[in-house]
């Protein structure tokens, strides 16, 4: 997907939930529910207002931000090689923050449902997209797995985001299954993630090391 398009879609995304935001603005309760627990029982509320027009906000904040990151990279050029597949990441991670922010809009409105069944497989999905990404990614020093060692050769960034395309579309992949573990269900996520998280920090660390050798 091309740069245009994607900020044009993206944007129609932002604008139509602020438009449906301000439509069932005077039927949701204030304050409302916006944070729940492991056992998906509400433990945390906002004000409306913030309620209902924080997140495509941020969405925009952030879509401002994905755009401005290739034009402050250094290595700007290497971004430019999977530019299309950074561009649908975008569209993808504005999708996701809309299907969160609907999700809290139709609990608020009544709705009965339960919402970490009605997140993970959303969550799941990006992951696998992650690691989708992280195999074509260049090396860069906003887009990736950017540790000391991946940042200093081609070889070690190469290598380690190859192992990190499998173990987030793994982590994806359990995710998903998680949906169907009640309120263990947040365990399916953290522990992926975290553990592959420091396992390719350790991992870039331990390639960095070989290849100096």
């Amino acid at each position: 997907m091309n740069t245009k398009r994607t900020l044009v879609f993206a944007s129609i995304i932002i604008l139509l939930s602020l438009l449906a935001g301000a439509l069932v603005y005077n039927q949701l309760p204030d304050p409302m529910a916006s944070h729940w627990g492991a056992n998906d029982a509400v433990n945390g509320y906002m004000g409306k207002f913030w309620g209902v027009f924080m997140m495509p906000l941020v969405s925009l904040g952030l879509l401002g931000l994905f755009f401005a990151i290739p034009q402050l990279d250094p290595l700007k050029e290497n971004i430019a090689e999977f530019r299309e597949t950074y561009n649908l990441f975008i569209l993808l991670m504005v999708m996701f923050m809309t299907y969160v922010w609907a999700l809290t809009i139709f609990w608020n409105l009544g709705f009965n449902f339960r919402m970490g069944s009605a997140l993970l497989p959303a969550m799941g999905l990006l992951f696998i997209f992650i690691g989708y990404m992280l195999r074509t990614a260049k090396r860069n020093w906003f887009v990736g797995i950017r540790t000391p060692w991946t940042l200093s050769s081609d070889k070690v960034w190469q290598e380690t985001h190859r192992m990190g395309a499998k173990l987030f579309m793994l982590s994806g992949v359990v995710t998903i299954v998680g949906v169907f573990f009640g309120e263990y269900a947040i365990w399916f996520t953290l522990v992926p993630i975290l553990g592959a998280t420091v396992f390719l920090y350790i991992y870039s660390y331990l390639l960095y090391q070989s290849e100096t050798k």
